[in-house]
């Protein structure tokens, strides 16, 4: 009776050899696969983006935390133009420069005109007439909006890779589970050796679709978060 079970026991590992999760990945079905590599590359160009975004960000940050200093220090417009071409990539240099560009260009207007303001040391002690405010505000919000239009730039994608990979990978379990019953069906019984392999390329594709879909939503929540306190900046 024990030789009948180890005998029985022999045979059945015979018959269900072991699979590395490469060899179910080689083996399953093109459908699958497509699936597979489709989840792959939303998984690689999520993380060329949090990376290039990752340090984007942060080095704009800290440009933007130098030029608030220097805007904030009560020295003159002109000092401050001057100073923040050294910063020309901090988001709030860029606001500015385009709002004293404006005020330079009304000023060139007034002189036009002959309202000139002589005896003046600085553009910032230079007030120009009311109908030339809403000018000057439209082009900080111009600025302002093309800033973040650059800030926002790829968190699509972060927000698509983060919603869509799961459904991608369910549609691929799913793929699976189907092809496990047709398995069971051509082979007429049900048995782990049949089953098997359909079923764990569908957790496969389950698995790599959650692997796309948690960096993505964990970086697009995290920038997110960074954008949005350069906004606070800006304003």
């Amino acid at each position: 009776m024990i030789w009948t079970q180890i005998a029985l026991a022999e045979t059945t590992k015979e018959a269900a050899p072991a699979f590395s999760t490469w060899d179910l990945v080689a083996q399953t079905g093109p459908v699958v696969l497509l699936v597979l590599l489709l989840l792959l590359s939303f998984s690689v160009l999520s993380w060329a983006i949090i990376w290039t975004k990752w340090k984007t960000l942060g080095r704009l940050s800290v440009l933007s935390e130098e030029f608030l200093e220097i805007f904030w220090s009560g020295r003159s417009m002109d000092y401050i133009y001057g100073e923040s071409k050294k910063l020309t990539a901090a988001p709030t240099a860029k606001i500015f420069q385009s709002g004293y560009k404006e005020l330079q260009r009304l000023i060139e207007r007034q002189k036009q005109k002959g309202d000139t303001n002589k005896g003046v040391a600085d553009i910032s002690e230079i007030i120009p007439p009311e109908s030339s405010i809403h000018n000057l505000e439209r082009a900080i919000s111009t600025a302002s909006r093309n800033e973040i239009i650059k800030l926002e730039n790829s968190m699509t994608f972060l927000a698509t890779t983060a919603s869509s990979a799961p459904f991608i990978g369910l549609f691929g379990t799913v793929w699976g589970i189907m092809s496990a019953f047709q398995n069971i069906g051509n082979q007429g019984g049900a048995s782990l050796a049949v089953v098997a392999p359909s079923i764990s390329e569908a957790l496969i594709a389950t698995a790599v679709g959650l692997f796309a879909a948690i960096p993505a939503s964990m970086g697009y929540n995290y920038f997110n978060n960074k954008i949005r306190n350069q906004k606070v900046q800006m304003e």
